[in-house]
């Protein structure tokens, strides 16, 4: 600090969603031009290690372990400089998980802030993910990038070696009716900074300038205040990249807003006459709060090799109870109860569904008779539609055929060759090239007879996809992805097979039952390929995308328990035998489920409505909420090193 000034710094940096290696090498780049500009200390965005918007992905291990690494990369880059740099990262402290502002300096972590305000209101839902600095009882030790730090529920202040006092606070603690930045200056802060993640809306950027301004001059302090930017998921807001420092009530310095590239705004801040006016002004009382916990060490212990001692299930998804007709029962309970409301919500006693002779068409089948007959309508009303294509097999189509008029639904029979070799006339597209454009205008036309037909009966398009298929994005974009009510959308590809085989067991004549039977045997497919010279399948599903069984296991696990590639890798080995599955199958197919499961979240964000069954499902709207563009780069090169 020199004639009272201190020079602060705020930045916005480029950021790729949950790439924690990419976001913190420019926030290093950063620091560097701040620290040749003058700055002593500077601010990042919330969460800006791994970016504010990676959703349910904070649960996961994987970005967690990647963030702790490379803020310790980060505190080995700083520490030959002298500027103290505060970083927003998640942080397991306790129990839980905490969006925390990370002081660092000289290599060294001085400090970690929780953030006390979670907006969990709108586009926001952070009590999803984190726990308030409120929820902390007493300060409590946490090692972190090897450094032993006392997180505290308390109120922290910062002194530099020139005696100037800052605190922090972190987005919506700012926009709180009472922020806790009025404590910080109250214990003598002379300025605040604030981790925010704000995004743009109309009139909204106006009202924050103001809040920012009105609260720097109520509390008499510098405010430097930084938001994320470029880069950050635009799944459903945009953020716009906010800058500002502000010194009693007024603006010092400022970002451009919407700018496409990082951005680093290095202002002064005047301390002395702050103080000055403080001096001034009795409101203010000087009480620096603090608390003190014991701690209590382990001993040190040698590390030894791993071995797994305990059984794994190689297929969760499936019920152990010793009662598996109750189970199933149940699970077509829940189905057929979110159909039945669908139904009766929208007076409607008339459904469509496209029949392939698959399991999934089965299952969904299935369910629909089950839901006629508990709200007592004629099964007529259950329109089964097969759609013969250019894969169609006998097998499948027969099948198709046989199910239908056994369970007694009306059967309606639309081949799609005569429009497809149209459309694809019309697009200019070669029938003989098999390519993704002559597999997805098969499916697109499929969907289309059937939104079209529901609309011509005043019915309801049932979606048969399944869990494991929306996972793997194995599913045309506005073809099979697309229905007005999705029974299946929760229930894995292995689940789907004991339910079908319950059904054939149980519920039906042995007419049906021999039908189901042959299905469950059926190879699975698209069938958007033609078949082979012998008529049978040549497109089966496994040989592309890899086992249904292990994908299930993989997401089973990803999901639940949010476990990293290197754990599901080693849980897999144990679960499945090994003349089964090598170790380079496994990896294979867990790199083929991570790269997948990443790419395809666009077509998770915009799912039909459909009922949740089990612990894991993949409902963007209170399930999985994952932005479309986040990055699978931690993962893959994780996976890659097994």
């Amino acid at each position: 600090m020199n004639y009272g000034y201190i020079t602060v710094a705020s930045a916005i940096p480029s950021v790729c969603v949950a790439d924690a290696d990419y976001n913190i090498k420019q926030i290093e780049s950063l620091i560097a031009q701040a620290e040749g500009k003058g700055a002593e200390i500077i601010v990042f965005p919330e969460l800006s290690v791994t970016g504010y918007s990676c959703q349910d992905l904070f649960a996961q291990q994987t970005l967690l372990d990647q963030t702790e690494m490379k803020i310790l990369q980060l505190l080995d880059f700083s520490r030959m400089l002298d500027i103290i740099c505060i970083i927003g990262a998640p942080v397991c402290i306790g129990t839980a998980l905490y969006n925390c502002a990370v002081v660092c300096q000289h290599g060294n972590i001085l400090g970690i802030v929780p953030k006390r305000y979670l907006p969990n209101y709108g586009e926001f839902y952070e009590k999803r993910w984190f726990a308030s600095a409120d929820d902390l009882d007493c300060p409590i030790e946490v090692r972190f990038a090897g450094n032993t730090i006392t997180v505290s529920p308390d109120i922290q202040l910062f002194q530099t070696c020139d005696g100037v006092k800052f605190g922090i606070e972190l987005c919506e603690d700012v926009w709180a009716p009472v922020p806790p930045s009025n404590d910080i200056a109250l214990a003598g802060a002379d300025i605040v900074f604030n981790l925010s993640a704000s995004d743009d809306l109309i009139g909204k950027n106006a009202y924050l300038k103001s809040l920012l301004s009105q609260q720097s001059a109520r509390l008499i302090c510098g405010y430097v205040y930084s938001s994320c930017g470029f880069g950050e998921s635009t799944q459903d807001v945009v953020y716009g990249g906010n800058a500002y420092v502000y010194e009693n009530g007024s603006l010092v310095a400022e970002s451009t807003r919407f700018s496409l590239d990082e951005q680093l705004v290095v202002s002064q801040i005047d301390v002395e006459k702050l103080r000055t006016e403080r001096r001034k002004n009795t409101s203010f009382v000087h009480a620096a709060k603090s608390s003190k916990a014991v701690i209590v060490p382990t001993e040190v212990v040698q590390p030894r090799d791993f071995a797994l001692l305990r059984n794994v299930n190689p297929h969760p998804f499936i019920p152990t109870s010793k009662d598996m007709y109750a189970s199933c029962d149940e699970i077509f309970s829940i189905q057929v109860c979110g159909l039945a409301k669908r139904l009766v919500h929208t007076n409607s006693k008339r459904v469509v569904l496209g029949i392939s002779g698959g399991l999934d068409s089965t299952l969904a089948l299935l369910v629909c008779v089950k839901t006629f007959d508990k709200l007592g309508y004629d099964r007529k009303g259950i329109i089964g539609v097969t759609m013969p294509g250019f894969g169609t097999t006998d097998r499948t189509y027969n099948n198709a055929l046989s199910l239908m008029q056994s369970l007694g639904v009306t059967i309606r029979e639309i081949s799609i060759r005569k429009s497809v070799t149209q459309h694809f006339e019309d697009i200019g597209h070669d029938i003989n090239v098999h390519d993704v454009t002559y597999e997805n205008g098969q499916a697109r036309e499929r969907t289309q007879i059937l939104m079209d037909l529901s609309n011509k009966l005043g019915g309801l398009v049932i979606g048969t996809g399944d869990l494991s298929e929306l996972a793997l994005g194995w599913a045309t974009y506005n073809g099979d992805h697309m229905s007005m009510y999705g029974v299946n959308a929760s229930i894995p590809k292995t689940l789907i097979r004991y339910l079908v085989s319950h059904v054939a067991d149980n519920s039906v004549d042995e007419t049906s039952r021999a039908t189901l039977l042959d299905i469950i045997d059926t190879p699975i497919s698209p069938e958007l390929i033609p078949a082979d010279e012998n008529g049978d399948i040549k497109q089966k599903t496994e040989d592309l995308v890899g086992p249904y069984e292990l994908h299930d296991f993989f997401l089973y696990h990803f999901l639940r328990f949010g476990f990293r590639p290197s754990k599901l890798f080693m849980l897999a080995r144990n679960a499945f035998d090994a003349t089964v599955y090598s170790d380079d199958v496994i990896k294979h197919w867990l790199r083929t489920f991570l790269r997948r499961f990443f790419q395809q979240q666009f077509k998770r964000s915009c799912l039909p409505d459909g009922p949740k069954v089990g612990s894991v499902t993949l409902s963007p709207r209170g399930d999985w909420r994952m932005p479309t563009d986040a990055m699978s780069t931690a993962w893959l090169a994780e996976c890659d090193s097994l």
